[in-house]
């Protein structure tokens, strides 16, 4: 399994060949190309903008969990794949890999987080949901393990001179909320607790 973990990075693959390589857990990374999305492209200095997590590989196809508009539910990876920018893709796993009772953790964590509306203000202790939030909830509840850093806007936009900040203010109806919260897809695709295992374009 190794092996054809590492030949994969940074190739192009089928469909199909994504789908036989996803374990339950694993985060799924795309980019979305609508303008918002873009946009915290541009803020997190990241090619990614959106993530979802492994749910189930035991059917048709992988079913990804995702927050999304406008609320969290499930997509399979096909169409989850089709969404992101030029079929760019990445699959990142926990180093220490997941236990089957971890694995069954995974799914029980996204259940119970069903239906969530999505928070287009990416507030972390917002009673909403968004992407980057929902997968580290979901795999910390599930394994115990926390992907991504928590930083306010402040922190990250101050980092990232490429960020427009003209746009985040009309986003937020003229003020920025600088000293919120977030955690952002960036910042979990380069958590040290991940290993990539695959980061490249699916064939349609």
């Amino acid at each position: 399994m190794a092996s054809s973990e590492t030949a994969l990075q940074g190739q192009r693959v089928s469909a199909q060949g994504l789908a036989e390589q996803v374990a339950v857990g694993d985060l799924v990374f795309i980019r979305i190309p609508a303008l918002p999305f873009r946009k915290v492209s541009e803020a997190t200095a990241s090619w990614t903008n959106h993530v979802g997590i492994v749910l189930d590989v035991c059917g048709d196809e992988p079913m990804i969990g995702e927050s999304r508009v406008p609320w969290s539910g499930t997509t399979w990876l096909s169409r989850f794949v089709a969404r992101s920018e030029a079929r760019r893709v990445a699959v990142a796993r926990l180093r220490t890999g997941l236990t089957a009772e971890q694995r069954r953790g995974v799914a029980a964590a996204a259940k119970a987080r069903a239906g969530v509306l999505y928070d287009a203000a990416f507030d972390l202790h917002s009673r909403r949901q968004f992407c980057s939030r929902y997968v580290r909830e979901v795999l910390t509840e599930a394994t115990g393990t926390t992907v991504g850093d928590v930083e306010s806007f402040s922190s990250l936009l101050d980092r990232n001179p490429r960020a427009d900040l003209l746009f985040w203010r009309i986003w937020y109806f003229g003020r920025i909320p600088w000293q919120r919260r977030t955690v952002t897809p960036a910042s979990l695709l380069g958590s040290p607790e991940l290993r990539t295992l695959f980061d490249g374009t699916v064939a349609r």
